[in-house]
């Protein structure tokens, strides 16, 4: 697999893979630190139906880890405008490309120490599901 690499708004892994197997390989890799998917939003179906226009396959997954937003919603209720986590699934030339978003990055949008931590460890997890999904 190839190695991930990361960018200002996450971390990303292209997989030699098709893309209904790097779908099931992400939410399985999600499912393992604890994530589950919520929301599924079908971008390619949803362009063609509202515009007309031909798509690559791409999802974007809402990913949630209840602990954790439970977490962040004590600590800042506004928060849930910056919930799940996202993760994008595309099929791309000649691979899948899988892109989480990294919740340090979403911290720049809101000032409370408290919720520094709980971004961490939710970085932590979706790091090592950027990890399994890399080996």
């Amino acid at each position: 697999m190839t190695p991930e690499t990361s960018t200002s708004l996450g971390l990303s892994v292209k997989l030699p893979i098709d893309y209904e197997t790097a779908l099931a390989r992400v939410t399985a890799a999600l499912k393992t630190e604890g994530f589950g998917v919520v929301t599924e939003i079908d971008v390619k179906a949803t362009l063609k139906t509202k515009l007309d226009v031909d798509f690559r396959p791409y999802k974007i997954l809402g990913a949630c880890n209840p602990p954790l937003a439970y977490r962040a919603l004590q600590a800042a209720p506004q928060i849930g405008l910056l919930l799940p986590c996202n993760v994008t699934v595309s099929q791309e030339e000649d691979h899948c490309l899988v892109s989480l978003v990294d919740p340090i990055s979403m911290m720049d949008f809101v000032q409370n120490p408290a919720l520094v931590p709980i971004a961490e460890e939710a970085r932590a997890r979706l790091e090592r599901v950027a990890a399994a999904l890399a080996a």
